[in-house]
């Protein structure tokens, strides 16, 4: 049963949603680890998965969502592992599958829309301005836990790093 407190939340979820197309949802950093961004509706409205982005500055990843979000819902899809220059000048994205062990700690007000995890999620994933991606041991000290990867594993599953993907 939903408290007040979900009902109130789950309405101005689905207003922004109706409106929008998706609404964004903002964690800031704490003790446990950095700020992430997350989608809410695009799943409901256009049948494109939800999208997390870790790490970066809030407005960044506000507008990577948005970005994200936008061009899913004309119709562009993107493959995990593949790299997408024109998101940020001069710096690539690449996409990852989210486990659904991490819905409910990454995308949990998004259960207020759906039943359960009955949502497809994927992450987008933003190396360094140097072009560092999290896994790799040319990454500064602490960028893989700044940068969390979201899967089963903590490294990409569905590309082999440096071989079919970044």
């Amino acid at each position: 049963m939903l408290s007040d407190e979900d009902f109130e939340l789950r309405a101005r979820l689905l207003s922004q949603a109706d409106l929008h197309g998706h609404t964004t949802v903002t964690v800031p950093p704490d003790n446990e680890g950095a700020g992430y961004v997350f989608s809410v509706g695009a799943w409901r409205r256009f049948g494109v998965a939800e999208a997390v982005v870790i790490g970066l500055p809030e407005s960044m990843g506000e507008n990577l969502i948005n970005m994200y979000v936008k061009r899913a819902s004309k119709g562009e899809r993107f493959q995990p592992g593949q790299l997408y220059h024109d998101f940020f000048q001069g710096v690539p994205v690449t996409f990852e599958r989210v486990y659904k062990g991490f819905y409910p700690e990454f995308f949990g007000s998004a259960y207020l829309l759906y039943d359960g995890s009955e949502f497809a999620a994927v992450q987008i994933i933003v190396p360094t301005p140097h072009g560092h991606w999290p896994w790799q041991p040319s990454a500064p000290e602490g960028f893989h836990e700044h940068q969390l990867i979201l899967t089963e594993s903590g490294v990409p599953e569905s590309w082999t790093p440096g071989v079919t993907g970044p």
